[in-house]
């Protein structure tokens, strides 16, 4: 839409309104990471807040948006002789999830490089977004040497390029705005960190909230021009404030108290590297900034931390964020300034704790008929902390699986996770980019060369020479040069890892009831499900036992869903192998329509009993012979336990046409897994 939503319209959402504000008067803060489920204004309110940025002056003609003032001495447009300067608003990009990195960078021309000797740059997102707002909607989804790209940029400021030895470097200075719903899978802590601050955001559970949202939608839907006037004197003021902000901004103090208590509260929490202090510490100066002082405050420094820390605490996937308040005030209190009085001055704590617009009416320019909320802005961590208890008493959500009767058994807690062996589909695949598998990758080790089809975006140096050498005596070589023309290029083809669905399918039967055998199976599958996560796979779930078998988890992204399920799975009933079989193969079938290149993985976690339905075990095996003739990559996760063993594990993965592995062989550092692996190879060679 021309006319985007007002940022002062904008009902509740305080922590949002207030980081994406503090970026604004301080992008060196690095950035916000907004979490939450769908439909919460997100995009809303980063699309709101590029009207509220002031105009920038730029170079007349510069791709790069260089300062008149200082104009970039390395920009490839430059350099840039005084010619004036153009005002313009600045600009809020959006990089969309299927990107290429040559959209994200810029796209430099081989072929005129090499052919021409030109230095032809095309310039990417990174280069719009300079001076401006770089918005990265499900930021989780895009590839993670793109967000690794982007990430660096907003660290360093700048954007590098090199193709085969050509080099481009251009300046890239830019608010960071990512977007994520949880549900649809994690970013590693390593990118997490990466940036500044993070909001969780959820919808208000106050009716005349959710009345003032709907009103407020319908009017600006039905008139936004008119909308957005109702508010212009709201939006001219947050905007005067904000350039204020800036203005104050270098002559903040940030005294050596105030550092301490940054210290301590960083070490309190146990926050990996020094990045955190160092955010902590310039939120906080933004912060003073934005409430017009000059010292940094006991409650800045609070304020900071709550948007600072949360998802610097998340050592693995399973870990909600969040941060525990009392431990933060204790530890404030314990390292603030020795005099009693000072750390509880009611007019100035008042002020800074309600960070609102310059009306003082609930958020950053909250003014304007918006309702007041009476319980306070919801805290980053707190939809995590309800997570927490319901997996503490998961039987209460959980409901019977299969008939009525089934002799359900309280679930079992999973034992301690593990680091598990690679399990990986046979073959070269094309998919989404991961570590399991072996797939052709834009990005990965160099294993042949083929003709462009298309741009020429991997040069093969050594086939392009090796195509151009033959003719250079027909093209008139003079010298020692090589003359090279577009027939002679030639493109890298590479070799790397894709991620893969890995659909677990999980024998619930009483067979399986034993307390400490099924708790051994939820650790396995526990494991496996960290491991997926760190491969970058998408997940899902199949259980069955009673008489039927229940997608648990549809395939997903997210394998925090997935150990949930997997925490509050019943056991009990009879072992209907064939139903489990059979409804894992129709998850796949309609996941293949959705996603046809990403390669599936089914992991059957079972001891191989069948013993549901008519005709059980005739029916499992007929079951295994649709995977095996599909060729459909399966491993089998023996479970059987104890002196005396059937082998029905073994004898069903051989119907599947896959591997089996026991429960000790799923261990990377089994002596067992070792000697199977040794005997395998052998018989590899002997075949």
């Amino acid at each position: 839409m021309s006319t985007p939503y007002p940022f002062t319209a904008l009902v509740g959402q305080d922590d949002l309104r207030l980081a994406l504000v503090i970026n604004a008067v301080s992008p060196a803060v690095g950035g916000v990471l907004v979490r939450g489920e769908k439909g919460t204004a997100k995009s809303t309110a980063v699309r709101a807040l590029s009207a509220l940025l002031p105009e920038v002056e730029v170079v007349p003609g510069c791709r790069f948006s260089c300062d008149p003032i200082a104009p970039d001495p390395q920009c490839p447009d430059g350099p840039h002789e005084a010619a004036g300067a153009v005002a313009r608003d600045a600009r809020m990009v959006e990089l969309p999830v299927g990107a290429s990195e040559d959209r994200l960078v810029g796209a430099l021309d081989i072929e005129r490089a090499l052919a021409e000797g030109v230095k032809a740059f095309e310039p990417g997102l990174l280069a719009d977004a300079h001076r401006g707002i770089l918005y990265v909607d499900e930021v989780n989804l895009l590839h993670d040497h793109l967000v690794d790209l982007l990430l660096d940029a907003a660290a360093m400021g700048a954007s590098y390029v090199e193709r085969e030895g050509v080099s481009v470097r251009h300046a890239a200075r830019f608010l960071l705005v990512g977007t994520m719903n949880p549900e649809e899978g994690e970013l590693r802590p390593q990118l997490l960190d990466r940036f500044g601050l993070t909001v969780e955001v959820s919808a208000s559970r106050e009716p005349d909230q959710r009345v003032e949202v709907v009103k407020r939608r319908l009017a600006y839907d039905a008139d936004p021009a008119a909308f957005a006037t109702r508010w212009a004197d709201e939006e001219r003021a947050v905007r005067a404030r904000i350039v204020a902000a800036r203005a104050l901004l270098p002559s903040v103090h940030l005294g050596d108290g105030v550092l301490r208590q940054i210290a301590a509260t960083c070490a309190a929490f146990e926050v990996d590297g020094m990045r955190a202090d160092i955010v902590m510490a310039r939120t906080a100066t933004a912060l003073a900034a934005w409430a017009g002082r000059e010292e940094v405050t006991a409650e800045d420094v609070r304020q900071a931390a709550l948007l600072a820390l949360p998802h610097r605490r998340r050592r693995n996937p399973f870990d909600a964020p969040g941060l525990d308040e009392d431990k933060l005030d204790e530890t404030l209190e314990e390292f603030g300034p020795e005099e009693p009085e000072e750390p509880g001055e009611p007019e100035e704590g008042e002020g800074d704790e309600d960070p609102d617009g310059p009306d003082g009416g609930g958020g950053p320019g909250g003014g304007g008929g918006q309702p007041s909320e009476d319980d306070g802005p919801q805290l980053p961590g707190q939809a995590g902390s309800e997570q927490d208890r319901d997996r503490q008493d998961p039987s209460e959500s959980e409901q019977p699986q299969g008939s009525p009767g089934a002799g359900e058994q309280r679930p079992a807690a999973a034992a301690e996770p593990f680091r598990t062996k690679l399990l990986s589909v046979p073959g070269t695949g094309a998919g989404a980019a991961g570590r399991r598998s072996r797939a052709r990758t834009d990005h990965g080790r160099t294993t042949g060369a083929r003709r462009p089809q298309g741009a020429l975006t991997k040069l093969h140096l050594a086939a392009t020479v090796q195509a151009a050498a033959p003719h250079q005596r027909a093209r008139g070589r003079t010298g020692r040069g090589l003359v090279v023309r577009r027939d002679d290029l030639r493109q890298a083809v590479r070799e790397g890892r894709e991620g893969n669905l890995v659909l677990f399918v999980v024998d619930a039967s009483g067979s399986m009831a034993a307390r400490q055998r099924m708790s051994a199976v939820k650790g396995a599958v526990l494991s496996l499900l960290l491991d997926a996560y760190q491969r970058r796979d998408k997940v899902g779930l199949v259980t069955f036992r009673g008489a039927a078998a229940e997608v648990a988890l549809p395939p997903t992204s997210s394998v925090d869903a997935a150990a949930v399920r997997l925490e509050a799975l019943p056991t009990g009933g009879r072992t209907p192998l064939a139903a489990g079989l059979l409804k894992a193969h129709e998850v796949l079938r309609v996941e293949r329509l959705r996603d046809p290149v990403r390669r599936p993985l089914v992991v059957l976690v079972t001891d191989g009993r069948a013993t549901g339905g008519p005709e059980p075990v005739a029916h499992a095996a007929r079951a295994a012979g649709l995977f095996a003739a599909e060729s459909i990559a399966s491993v089998t996760v023996d479970c059987e336990s104890g002196p005396v063993r059937l082998g029905l594990a073994g004898q069903l993965a051989q119907g599947l046409g896959g591997a089996v592995v026991t429960l000790d062989e799923l261990r990377a550092d089994s002596l067992a897994g070792l000697v199977k692996d040794v005997q395998d190879h052998r018989n590899r060679r002997a075949a």
